[in-house]
């Protein structure tokens, strides 16, 4: 189930941010003071590593080994059952579905969250770049305080 929540999340944030909200016209428009929605067309993979390494190739590169990932994930979390694991695991599987779709339409993922603070700023990112950190996160705090069964 979260992972068809993060998935419809994602995919109407990125489709609200371009159709209605227009940000690719806007470019960057100040939400509150240590938050914009800023357009970045992220051809490379978390935090912008590897894209010009891989050249116009990239996205179906990344789309395939992204898809590929979440397969394998998908199998552990069906024979997962543990709860924060299922979960877990439906976040970050909702969430590389959903920038596997933005690679396949667009050739990029849509990343326009930007988070800062006096001077820091964090990478722009998007819910489905929330959801698999919130999910790997989950799953290893899961892991260092699991006693017992494995999954």
């Amino acid at each position: 189930m979260i992972l068809f929540v993060v998935l419809v999340c994602d995919q109407l944030s990125k489709y609200w941010i371009l159709n209605i909200f227009d940000l690719p016209e806007k470019r960057s428009v100040e939400i509150l003071p240590c938050l914009n929605f800023t357009m970045v067309w992220n051809k490379a993979i978390t935090f912008g590593m590897l894209g010009d390494v891989l050249g116009q190739y990239a996205p179906i590169i990344f789309a395939v080994l992204a898809f590929s990932i979440a397969v394998g994930l998908f199998v552990w979390m069906i024979r997962a059952s543990k709860l924060c694991v299922i979960l877990s695991l439906g976040a970050i599987i909702g969430g590389a579905v959903g920038n596997i779709i933005d690679r396949v339409r667009f050739g990029a993922v849509v990343d326009f969250i930007h988070l800062h603070v006096n001077g820091w700023s964090w990478y722009v990112f998007n819910i489905a770049d929330s959801a698999i950190v919130c999910g790997v996160g989950m799953l290893l705090i899961d892991a260092f305080f699991r006693q017992g069964s494995k999954y």
